[in-house]
Formats: C-alpha cells, structure tokens, sequence
C-alpha cells in the first residue's frame, strides 16, 4: 500500500500564501495520478488539483491561477503552492495518490490532512 503525509497547513492571512507537501512512502511504485483535495466546513470534499503521471495538471475553478501543484516522482512527493488565499480556501486539504495499478481492495491512498486557515 501507498502512505501519504501531509505538510504545511497552518493559519496564513487572506491575500498570503502557503505551500503543502505530501511525502508518499510504501510501494510507490503503484502510483499514477497524484491529487489534492480539501473539505471545507459543512461541505463535501472537492478536488482541487489533479496531477497524472504525464499530462497538464487540471484545477478547479475556483483555485485557477492562484494554486499550482506539482509533483517529484523522484523524490516521491507533491506539492500545492497556494497563492492570493481567500477566507474560502479554508479546509482541509488532503494528498491522494492512484494507486490501482497494483492489486489493493482501496483504489486510492489518502493522506491524514492538514488544516489550512485562511483570516480574513
């Protein structure tokens, strides 16, 4: 199985900006498309970011040109550097990894969170 870390959250004032990490450990070697993901207060979880092996990386509406993800096959993580934060950005934004080339019962990894706080 594939394990996420999440890194980098914390409270930030709107206008500034943050950047998350996610560390993937285990058998990496499953993993396809990467992506961020976050769930606001009362909401359900949306994606933000969707990062496939090859290929341009997708956003939601919501974030385009003020986040940017990236990933490091290399060193086996991803990034979100998050800029022009708004009150609405607050969440908790999640790493997931695809991670169904190889034979697991869950299709998808999950990392733990990080809560990202954005004042207003």
């Amino acid at each position: 199985q594939v394990q996420l870390v999440e890194s980098g959250g914390g409270l930030v004032q709107a206008g500034g900006s943050l950047r998350l990490s996610c560390a993937a450990s285990g058998d990496t070697i499953c993993i396809s498309a990467m992506g961020w993901y976050r769930r606001a207060p009362g909401k359900e979880r949306e994606l933000v970011a969707h990062i496939p092996m090859r290929g341009s990386t997708s956003y939601a509406d919501s974030v385009k040109g003020r986040f940017t993800a990236s990933r490091d096959n290399a060193k086996n993580a991803a990034y979100l550097q998050m800029s022009s934060l708004k009150p609405e950005d607050t969440a908790v934004y999640y790493c997931n990894a695809d991670q169904s080339s190889c034979p697991y019962d869950d299709l998808d990894a999950w990392g733990q969170g990080t809560l990202v706080t954005v004042s207003s």
